[in-house]
């Protein structure tokens, strides 16, 4: 089979063999359609849930979640990772039982990579620990990992935690030990306890700017730390709420193009009508036009609404990219971050047959999902 289309990543067109994995790449006459592009398909390695779905509730229906999936092969994901939010442990390793299930049985669940645990080994505090529910946060506990890892069928492949617990640098080196990677999240970890994580095995950031305080020491603290440190990537939901422009930039140059991630931390209201859901066991709200998810009653944010292929609009938009550099941030270095196996490398031989192709507009950026394959098979076609 074959597909043709524009590579961002190198300006040319380009036409690609496949089976469910890259046979060839090679030049072509003509991309065909004018700024029709075919990319890498997109990454994002943290969806808390998504169309009504909440991946953090173990009694979620599965196939509530499968009709999840169709519309995330609409923004262009070709895989991501569903993510599990702070919650009792039992539903916890309840709530990865039940995605584990739904990954082994929906005949679209290939998009289920792997699993984001974001807690509950995160910082107690208000504004840190951001919509995390207080009453569940506990210190590291390198037991209640095995058995969510259990639970998950070992497919937990990013995990979230603060590193001002004092357990934190000898768990951090035992979940890094497996292939998992450790992200730093929700903290308000000192800039010592930030670099005894790295040095144990942390390498992310999660969503940076995010799960903070709303006044900080001017120097040092835990922001500047994460961005100065050349050994972490970087998280940003880049919705044009959760970080400012300013921010956004900043981080971008303090991480470079190799070592920012575009993530969305969609939550179950994401593609929904504005209203009341559910994020776990946080009661969440939707407010109009359908672009801000807050804890319910309050200002604070719990997730967002962005669909990835409108994140990669706004890298342009607000952060100033090029189209080549916004689809970096959203296929090479999350699989290269995130350690997803034959997805390291772009468009070429070898890697696995994920795709989407999509038509920018040369001015306004605006990028509209055309077509979404995983491992060779076409999953959304546009109408």
């Amino acid at each position: 089979m074959q597909i043709s289309g524009i590579d961002p990543l190198t300006g040319q067109p380009v036409t690609v063999t496949y089976d469910s994995k890259i046979e060839s790449v090679n030049p072509a006459a003509s991309g065909g359609e004018a700024h029709v592009y075919l990319a890498p398909g997109f990454i994002d390695v943290q969806v808390n849930g998504f169309a009504g779905a909440d991946y953090c509730q173990s009694g979620t229906p599965i196939e509530e979640i499968g009709r999840s999936l169709d519309v995330i092969y609409s923004s262009g994901s070709s895989r991501i990772f569903p993510t599990v939010i702070t919650n009792s442990p039992q539903e916890m390793v309840g709530a990865l039982g039940n995605l584990a299930n739904a990954k082994e049985q929906l005949p679209n669940s290939a998009v289920m990579e792997g699993y984001h645990v974001e807690g509950p080994f995160i910082s107690p505090n208000d504004g840190p620990r951001g919509a995390h529910p207080r009453q569940w946060v506990i210190a590291p506990d390198i037991e209640l990992f095995y058995r969510m890892q259990e639970a998950a069928r070992g497919l937990i492949k990013l995990f979230t935690l603060s590193p001002e617990w004092p357990e934190a640098p000898a768990f951090i080196e035992k979940v890094a030990a497996t292939g998992v990677t450790v992200s730093i999240g929700h903290t308000c970890a000192t800039s010592e306890q930030i670099s005894a994580a790295v040095s144990a095995g942390a390498t992310m950031s999660t969503h940076l700017g995010n799960g903070a305080d709303k006044v900080l020491v001017r120097h040092p603290n835990y922001l500047w730390q994460q961005m100065a440190d050349d050994r972490l990537y970087a998280g940003l939901i880049v919705d044009g709420i959760h970080i400012g422009q300013d921010f956004l930039r900043v981080a971008l140059r303090a991480k470079g193009m190799d070592r920012a991630v575009l993530v969305t931390d969609a939550a179950p209201p994401a593609g929904c009508a504005p209203g009341e859901y559910r994020l776990g066991e946080v009661v969440v709200d939707l407010l109009p036009p359908g672009d801000r998810v807050v804890v319910h009653g309050t200002d604070r944010l719990a997730g967002s609404a962005l669909f990835m292929h409108k994140g990669v609009e706004k890298l342009m938009t607000i952060g100033g990219l090029s189209l080549a550099d916004a689809v970096r941030l959203s296929t090479l270095n999350p699989a290269r971050c995130c350690n997803v196996e034959g997805r390291k490398n772009g468009l070429a031989a070898g890697d696995r047959a994920d795709f989407v192709k999509f038509h920018c507009h040369p001015e306004t950026h605006e990028i509209r999902v055309l077509e979404t394959w995983t491992d060779g098979k076409r999953m959304f076609a546009a109408n």
